[in-house]
This record gives C-alpha cells, structure tokens and sequence, in this order.
C-alpha cells in the first residue's frame, strides 16, 4: 500500500506492507486523513510516545470504510461502514486500531474530508473539559490556543455544555476576529501581559473556574493570575514550550488544581472509556451538525511533505486535510 513514511530525507511516500489487524483491531480503508501536532514530533524523527521512529509510517487521525473487523471487536461495525477514528499509521492507504478508537461518521451526507477532523478534537476536549475539568453549567472557561483544530472545539464544547463565560487566545489577530463563531464570549492575545486583567474584568475580579492550556511554557503564571481561588487547569498542549516560570506560592494561595493529561500513557480501557464518555455527552449535538470544524487547506497524499509544512508553519486556521 501507500503510505507517508519518515525516511532519511524526511518524509517520503513509499510502497510499504499493509497492517494486519489483531482480534481487537478494525481494519479500515482510508480516504481522508488529518493533521496533528504530533504528526510533527514524529516527522522531526522524535517519538511520541510508542509511535514513530525511523520508517514509521505518520499520522493518527482519518476516516473511511470498515475492510475487516477483528474477532474480539464487539458487534456494531461491519466491513463496508463509513467511519472516523484515530491511531498509528494514519497517512496510508489502509490502518488497523484498536476497535474503541473507531467512530461511524455522524451523518451519512458527511464527507470523509469534514470526518476526518473530528475524532482527535472531540476526545481530547471532551476528556480535558468535562472528565477532568469538571465543568460545571455557568462556569468561566479558557482555551487557550483557541485557534488550533482541537482549540475551536473546546470552544464548541464548553458553550454546549453550559458554561457561562467561554475566553478563547490566539496570537494572531486574524484568527482571533474569527474566535467568536465558534463560541468564544472574550477573545485576547496571550503574548500581551494584561490579558489577566481583561478575563478579571470580565469576571467581576472572581477569575476563571476552568483553563484548557495548550500553550503551557511561558503562560503558566499569567493562567494562575486569571483563574478564580480553587480554579482548575488541565495541561492538554505546549505549544509554547515544554518548561517555563512557575509560581508555587500562587499555585497554593489559590489552591489551584493542576492537572496534566495525555494520550501517550493510557490503556486501551482507558482510551475506549474516553471514547465513550465523548459519545454519551457530545453525539447527538454532532449527529445535528453543532459540533464543526473548518478545513484549512486539503491536500493529496503525496504532498504530506507540503501539509505538515504549512502546520509546521502555523499559517493554517482549523485542520489541514489530505485525501487518500
């Protein structure tokens, strides 16, 4: 099969052997698949996590048709179904996961191209919003880093699910005139040094119950200064930069709740419950066309280099897209 692979040269497309999908694994043909941030991790010749390395093939978001389904996958998926997921190996022509990975796309009229942008984003912010935010109807949310993919669906999710104040961040002003179509009350630009006055203010001095945090780095303390006394800060990204200040005293004169998440270190039962969780809370509002995100740019297979250059770039305003 074809597939995005990273050679020695960077990434280079090749004939490589298709997977073999173990008892608990879905076999799927792909037809759309999505970029992440972590596609660049990999593509730089990092690890994240278990995936990458030398020959690996890229990429963790796409959709397409059900070929085969594993012995141990439980009944509700069939070859032939239409269907989004994530995993490994996600830039090529065919990809096995694990079954609780696997979604069937919510509309019948859906594109694979709009399908393939919804997985990722929807478990991520699901889990970091609602499992280990604790958000609560009326609540004061931030995403930070509201522009990206997964951002501008925390976004969405936070005003469905009731908050009562959604602030959104992006550093270019372009994208942040944009924030508010997809939910954002307040939108401020995290490189300026008084965005915590402005969320106090609009507040009423209390500050902010809830902050998603892709940035991390350099925003730590300036999340610590806008979130209420025993507000939550759930860690999903760095874009910013993997270290940075921290202000102890600060963290406990507010009694901050601080909590790190990600994918890289959960079990297949901890990624199905995710999954689950999201489809119990987040379906029917998808299934309606509520929950959205744009597409940037799309792509063909063979200009992977060319994608993950524009993400590599940051020029893009949503998900970049490649057919298959």
């Amino acid at each position: 099969m074809k597939a995005a692979v990273l050679g020695e040269s960077g990434v280079e497309i090749r004939d490589v052997p298709p997977p073999s999908p173990k008892p608990n694994e879905v076999l799927v043909r792909i037809r759309a698949c999505s970029l992440n941030r972590a596609d660049l991790i990999m593509a730089s010749g990092r690890m994240h996590g278990s995936q990458g390395g030398p020959g690996a093939v890229l990429g963790m978001e796409w959709a397409g048709e059900v070929v085969e389904v594993g012995a141990e996958v439980p009944p509700g998926l069939k070859p032939g179904d239409r269907v989004m997921g994530s995993g490994g190996g996600g830039y090529a022509e065919l990809a096995a996961t694990d079954w609780g990975r696997v979604l069937p796309v919510p509309d019948p009229a859906m594109a694979f191209e709009v399908a393939t942008t919804l997985p990722i984003a929807l478990q991520t912010m699901h889990d970091a919003l609602v499992t280990n935010g604790r958000l609560a109807a009326g609540e004061a949310v931030m995403i930070q880093g509201a522009s990206t993919g997964v951002g501008l669906m925390g976004l969405q999710i936070a005003r469905l699910m009731g908050a009562g104040l959604v602030v959104g961040s992006s550093t270019n002003p372009d994208r942040r005139a944009r924030l508010a179509e997809f939910g954002a009350d307040l939108v401020v630009d995290s490189r300026d040094p008084g965005w915590p006055e402005r969320v106090l203010q609009a507040t009423g001095g209390r500050g902010l119950d809830l902050i998603v945090d892709q940035i991390s780095g350099g925003v730590a303390n300036a999340n610590m200064k806008a979130s209420a006394v025993r507000g939550r800060i759930v860690n999903v990204g760095r874009l910013g930069g993997f270290t940075g200040e921290f202000d102890f005293d600060l963290h406990a004169l507010k009694r901050i709740a601080y909590i790190g998440v990600t994918f890289r270190t959960r079990s297949l039962e901890e990624v199905r419950a995710i999954t689950a969780a999201m489809r119990r809370d987040l379906w029917p509002a998808l299934a309606e066309g509520r929950l959205r995100l744009p597409v940037d740019r799309t792509y063909r297979l063979d200009e992977a280099a060319e994608a993950l250059a524009r993400m590599r770039a940051n020029a893009h305003f949503g998900k970049i897209v490649m057919t298959v």
